[in-house]
């Protein structure tokens, strides 16, 4: 399978970079400016590559579509109870101090320069003149159509048909252009709220414009993907149909997260991962041969990587038993079929997950996530199993998770999951890629298109990156279906380097391969054996 073709890097026809890249921002509400775009102006305003040229203002469009008084009541109620979130401030500018002016047939920063580029932020839009003067086009989001002034409807179609994922996009139009094209696309786990759905990819949307910012800043072009279909009307909002059709899913969504807070409660975990093994390699190996690991205890394990040490197969695991909130890392040796617990390998004061254990110059290192001590770490085996030290740290003050690290054709590379949010904090949606000097971390510089890529269904790392006929691979999570860690994939990166990352998703492994199972999320191999972790379960609205 490649039909999933994830890229960072832009290739195509390149002019000499510009010093500065002149920006305007369109917008029809400037006394209501929600969070998303707060952050967007803010973030120009801190890189050294952007210069805020205009903040335009256009009225809100007549012909867009009108939210019914269901929609807005229906809308305003559920932003007032699961969709509040903290208010944004600025750190570069103050509201009030804002230099917003109207849209005329032609625009132009305050010295009269033209600008490079207008962005939407809003339904409005230009006027072909005006966009004739614009270098780069006028940048728009997909979402920005499903609103009116009453409510914003973007959420609720992908809770309703129950999609896998909620598609966003930034289109540009250009002069001459018949039809808009489309510049970057990304897909996120739908949500079981349409507000926090909305919400959500809005927020992760300010992160894919400023990387497609930052790509056209330092290569001087643009790779534009094929044209999308021709503008048509503004989408329109939910029927009433459709709104009754969406309480019954809200209902329900509502109902389960509250039978797992009771559970949680109670001491009784929703989320049971265990472990099963089977025979094979990563890149080819067959899950539907895959056993459940027998163990003694009811403790939760999760994120297992295999370690071959004198002979035998040890597993060091995520554990977290009933009752607790904060798991540590374990290890036992996998007998056959069996884990023999040994002990806990790893225990802090914060939360431990996805114990990456790897060698270099005859010394272990496990790489564990610890997003909640707000930096990276290492540690160093110094009696194996049980005893570790803290050897080295990284990335300080931010939220990584699930980090590996590999040595590929003589270079360290660093893959890592970084949440950049402001409401909604999330490790699935980025990948980042770090060039390191290896497990000291003295060396760490960001790959320069960071993050490389962006999409809940491919970025989030699923286990221990291999190599296999001289190429490299990824296992990512594939979360959809409102579920976190749904099914994994197998990506085979194609290029790397701190200039270009691009990978393509060559087989997906989806939870099917034994009856009762709702999400698989890891991989690991060693000594002819694979591991994986499933959740059992069953599928939201699949018929029982």
């Amino acid at each position: 399978m490649d039909s999933l073709v994830t890229k960072a890097g832009k290739t195509g026809t390149r002019s000499p970079p510009a010093t500065v890249l002149r920006i305007g921002v369109l917008v029809d509400r400037p006394d209501h400016l929600e969070n998303w775009q707060l952050r967007i102006i803010d973030r120009i305003l801190e890189d050294s590559r952007f210069c805020l040229a205009s903040i335009l203002v256009s009225p809100a469009p007549a012909d867009r579509g009108k939210a019914s008084k269901l929609l807005q009541l229906a809308f305003r109620l559920e932003r007032s109870t699961l969709g509040r979130q903290p208010s944004y401030h600025p750190k570069h500018f103050s509201l009030a101090d804002l230099p917003f002016e109207p849209v005329h047939s032609r625009v132009s920063g305050g010295s009269g320069q033209k600008l490079d580029l207008v962005l939407c932020l809003s339904d409005g839009g230009l006027n072909e003149p005006a966009i004739a003067d614009l270098r780069f086009g006028e940048w728009h989001f997909s979402f920005s159509r499903h609103a009116s002034a009453g409510a914003d409807w973007f959420g609720y179609a992908g809770v309703i048909e129950r999609s896998p994922v909620t598609e966003m996009h930034i289109e540009v139009r250009r002069d001459g252009a018949a039809t808009d094209c489309i510049l970057a696309t990304a897909a996120f786990n739908t949500k079981f709220s349409a507000v926090r759905n909305g919400d959500f990819i809005k927020e992760r949307a300010v992160t894919l414009l400023m990387r497609e910012l930052r790509c056209l800043a330092d290569t001087g072009g643009m790779e534009l993907a094929s044209p999308r279909p021709e503008r048509k009307a503004a989408p329109s909002p939910p029927t009433g149909r459709q709104l009754a059709r969406y309480a019954a899913t809200l209902s329900r969504n509502l109902f389960a997260r509250a039978v797992e807070a009771v559970q949680a409660k109670l001491g009784k975990d929703a989320a049971a991962w265990a472990l099963y093994v089977g025979e094979g390699q990563p890149q080819d190996f067959d899950p539907r041969t895959a056993v459940p690991v027998t163990a003694l205890g009811d403790e939760i394990r999760a994120d297992p990587f295999l370690v071959e040490h004198e002979g035998q197969t040890y597993v060091f695991y995520e554990a977290l038993e009933p009752g607790q909130t904060k798991a540590h890392i374990a290890v036992g040796r996998l007998i056959g079929n069996t884990l023999e617990r040994l002990g806990i390998a790893l225990k802090c004061d914060h939360h431990l997950s996805f114990p990456f254990v790897f060698r270099h110059d005859g010394q272990l290192f496990m790489m564990p996530e610890t997003n909640q001590a707000r930096r990276l770490e290492i540690w160093r085996c110094t009696e194996f199993p049980l005893r570790w030290e803290l050897h080295s740290t990284a990335l300080e003050g931010l939220s990584s998770a699930d980090s590996t690290l590999t040595l590929f054709r003589d270079r360290w590379w660093l893959f890592t999951n970084i949440s950049d949010f402001h409401a909604y904090e999330d490790h699935c949606s980025e990948l980042h890629l770090f060039e390191v000097d290896g497990p000291d971390l003295k060396r760490v510089v960001p790959h320069r298109h960071n993050p490389v890529v962006i999409g809940s269904s491919v970025a989030r790392n699923g286990g221990r990156p291999f190599e296999h006929a001289g190429k490299l691979f990824r296992p990512s999570q594939r979360n959809e279906h409102g579920i976190y860690g749904y099914g994994l994939n197998i990506m085979e990166i194609e290029q790397l380097d701190l200039e270009t990352y691009r990978e393509r998703c060559l087989r997906t492994i989806e939870p099917d391969f034994t009856p009762g199972l709702m999400a698989c999320h890891h991989l690991d191999a060693a000594a002819g054996r694979y591991i994986i972790d499933v959740l059992p379960g069953q599928l939201p609205g699949s018929p029982r």
